[in-house]
């Protein structure tokens, strides 16, 4: 299947390089050259309105000086008539429109020439220009077709070079189908789903004949009392064991998936932290960049407010706090779950010590969680008290052991309340010693002085290790995993 898919990734890549591409980059050519024949159309609609209007300019101008010719004319003639006007004016009426008259042919002059050349200008126009622009437009069109039909050519070659490679795949694909081992593949789901639950053990025969001699009454009562507790606890075993088989409740379970069975609520335990984890992670990145943006617009006011990001900095501040206090919360459900399966760690069992006094709520309820559906007890609690004994005997040898050397510092990031056995307190900016990493199981082991060390969370502290104290450590055996 990752072959067929990458055979379609390889369709993809080439539709990209060489059709995609190639036509992105001429549609910008094309989009260029549409404009620039645009341009050109405009500018030849722009140029013959320029000679209309002075065509119509020279036209009105020559109308006008006619007029004002035959007006002097008239006003010399009627000069010319009046036997009471001097000579002399009679001269200056005649020599007016003889200037008029000349003024007239001079715009008619001009308007003719005017007419002749808004008439070739108009002619090139619409039977030159225009034409020339629109030819343009229609050859661009059509290489654009061409172009469209040579993109899809390339298409059925590139299809074409993986039909082979495909084939083979399908038939891998095929081959794959018959070889599947449905009886592996049950053992993988069992492995993946498995309760974790060990099974009850036989349940010993109780003989109320042998160690007393009474009356009948009394024997009848006493058999009676016998048989009101031992049924309850049989009922119990006989239907512990077919747990699996009751209907289940669809509803929504209880936050710790305390109703899931032991291995299956240690994986969905983890789950949870590793997605809450995540969820912090995402809202740091967040605020990193507001603090980031926000040192930005300090530096450089004009680019926006300092102060409009504090609100968002200070909701990304309480989101990460709430995550990580559930992140701690659901750490405790799962130390807690760890500590009660049957293969124990000193990994697990120093969980177990550390989260004792938080969860000793969840602790009391452990023999809730171990009831079968119908409310029923199970033997496993006879074995969580015996295996609270070793991790007792642990945390005593580990006081006893000599102090262990610093491995590096810390800055408390967060300020703490260790208020459960093994954990320490700190306030925001303090400087501690490390003298154990986190070894996965999201604590720090650290030092305050001679006397005060504990567990804080490791999310709660930068730390900044020494790398050849770290180096010596692994070296003379202190600093390997449990």
């Amino acid at each position: 299947m990752n072959d067929y898919a990458g055979q379609h990734e390889v369709i993809s890549e080439n539709m990209t390089s060489l059709i995609t591409g190639e036509l992105t980059r001429y549609v910008q050519e094309l989009k260029q050259e549409r404009k620039s024949h645009f341009h050109d159309g405009r500018k030849a609609q722009q140029h013959i309105e320029t000679c209309w209007k002075q065509l119509e300019a020279s036209k009105r101008r020559f109308e006008r000086d006619c007029k004002e010719a035959d007006r002097a004319q008239q006003y010399f003639e009627k000069m010319d008539a009046d036997i009471n006007v001097t000579k002399a004016d009679v001269e200056k009426a005649r020599q007016q429109a003889q200037l008029r008259h000349q003024m007239a042919e001079d715009s008619k002059a001009e308007y003719s020439s005017t007419l002749q050349k808004f008439n070739s200008e108009q002619h090139d126009h619409y039977y030159t220009h225009i034409p020339n622009i629109f030819q343009k437009i229609q050859e661009m069109e059509e290489r654009r077709i061409v172009r469209i039909g040579e993109s899809m050519k390339t298409f059925a070659e590139v299809d074409r070079q993986v039909i082979p490679i495909i084939g083979k795949c399908l038939d891998e694909i095929t081959k794959a189908a018959e070889s599947i081992d449905h009886k592996n593949d049950s053992q993988l789901v069992i492995e993946a789903f498995k309760s974790g639950f060990e099974p009850p053990g036989d349940i010993d025969f109780e003989d109320f004949t042998q160690p007393m001699k009474r009356t009948v009454s009394e024997s009848s009562l006493s058999n009676s009392r016998g048989d009101g507790k031992s049924e309850p606890k049989f009922g119990g075993k006989s239907k512990g064991k077919l747990w699996p088989f009751i209907k289940k409740n669809k509803g929504a379970g209880p936050e710790d998936f305390s109703n899931l069975p032991p291995e299956q609520r240690r994986k969905k335990l983890q789950q949870k932290v590793d997605e809450l984890n995540k969820d912090i992670q995402k809202e740091m990145d967040q605020r990193d960049a507001l603090t980031k943006m926000k040192d930005v617009y300090i530096k450089n006011p004009q680019m926006g407010d300092a102060a409009s990001v504090d609100h968002r900095l200070a909701e990304l501040g309480q989101n990460i706090e709430k995550l990580r206090l559930e992140v701690q919360k659901f750490e405790g459900w799962l130390a807690e779950v760890e500590g009660r399966l049957p293969v124990r760690t000193e990994q697990a069992r120093r969980q177990s010590g550390l989260y004792e006094a938080q969860n000793t709520s969840a602790v009391n309820s452990c023999a809730q969680d171990r009831e079968s559906p119908d409310g029923s007890y199970t033997e496993e609690q006879s074995q969580e008290t015996e295996m609270k004994v070793p991790a007792t005997d642990f945390d005593d040898e580990f006081d006893d052991e000599e102090p262990l050397p610093t491995i590096g510092t810390c800055k408390a990031l967060y300020t703490f309340e260790g208020q459960n056995e093994g954990t320490i307190s700190v306030a925001e900016g303090e400087m501690l010693y490390v003298i154990e990493e986190d070894k996965g199981d999201g604590w720090t082991r650290i030092r305050r002085n001679e006397d005060e060390e504990g567990y804080v969370p490791t999310s709660y502290v930068e730390v900044y290790l020494d790398k050849n104290a770290k180096a010596s450590r692994f070296r003379s055996g202190s600093g390997v995993p449990a």
